[in-house]
């Protein structure tokens, strides 16, 4: 494959871009008491809090934002690799090899001879492959820090790449029926106080993984469309707030009904 002059000239910006950010994490690094006393304990919590940003400007479609926000990820993985270099464990080139290597061996279909014309076959292949490299369980990977909605379309699509999965989703969608009918059925007891918490809070978790499972079999990414949800519930609600102020009216001395009013026409707008 050959390579345009212009191609070269935009990888030769990138990679001068990339030593760059090195020579100012060493700066840094030396010279600066706060970067001075990090430890990748001290940052753990920070990049957690970066890439939550990035997901939110994502959502958003701010480009701009995202930039940023990569900007603050791509030092924080710097900062890991230099913390590391100082303990001689590994450097930046070791991590990039290192994954370079890893993306190779998982790409047979691209690198070496097998073959793989779809992404379910590429997703298997990889699952396979990943065993292939130590891994006990497919689920191992799977972070138990992970949120648990996040967590279960990981472990779904794991699972599926496994080939431990439906055939079509009329069935996942007759399994979300069976669930809720279960959880349904924990309440519908004479006395609410008889209810068994335990078994209902089992029986609407199972709810909520088939219901996960089905919007994968939908196309939908089921922790984008809640944070979309979220989203849209925050604007009319201090669309509600704000119109509400403006009419000297307070949300602690209306009806229901008052703030259905207001709602409505946040939906309209």
């Amino acid at each position: 494959m050959t390579t345009s002059k212009t191609d070269t000239s935009a990888r030769q910006r990138q990679l001068e871009a990339f030593s760059r950010l090195l020579d100012v994490m060493d700066d840094l690094r030396e010279k600066c008491p706060w970067d001075r006393k990090q430890t990748m304990e001290s940052l753990r919590h920070l990049t957690i809090e970066e890439t939550y940003e990035l997901s939110d400007a994502i959502l958003k479609g701010e480009l701009q934002e995202v930039k940023k926000e990569i900007g603050d990820i791509m030092l924080h993985l710097v900062f890991y690799a230099k913390i590391a270099s100082e303990k001689g464990a590994f450097d930046i080139a070791d991590v990039l090899n290192a994954q370079c290597e890893k993306l190779i061996f998982r790409h047979p279909h691209i690198y070496g001879d097998a073959t793989a014309s779809s992404e379910e076959e590429v997703k298997q292949n990889w699952e396979k492959l990943k065993l292939k490299e130590g891994n006990k369980s497919v689920l191992g990977g799977v972070p138990q820090s992970l949120p648990a909605l996040v967590k279960a379309m990981r472990i779904q699509e794991k699972a599926r790449g496994a080939g431990f999965d439906w055939d079509d989703k009329s069935q996942v969608w007759a399994k979300v029926q069976e669930e809720l009918g279960e959880f349904a059925s924990e309440f519908n007891v004479p006395d609410t106080a008889s209810i068994d918490q335990e078994k209902a809070s089992a029986e609407f978790g199972d709810l909520l993984f088939s219901l996960i499972n089905f919007a994968r079999f939908a196309g939908i990414n089921p922790e984008e469309a809640l944070e979309r949800t979220n989203l849209k519930f925050i604007s009319r609600f201090q669309y509600i707030e704000e119109a509400a102020a403006k009419d000297g009216k307070s949300l602690q001395d209306m009806t229901l009904q008052e703030m259905d009013y207001y709602w409505n026409q946040a939906k309209k707008l």
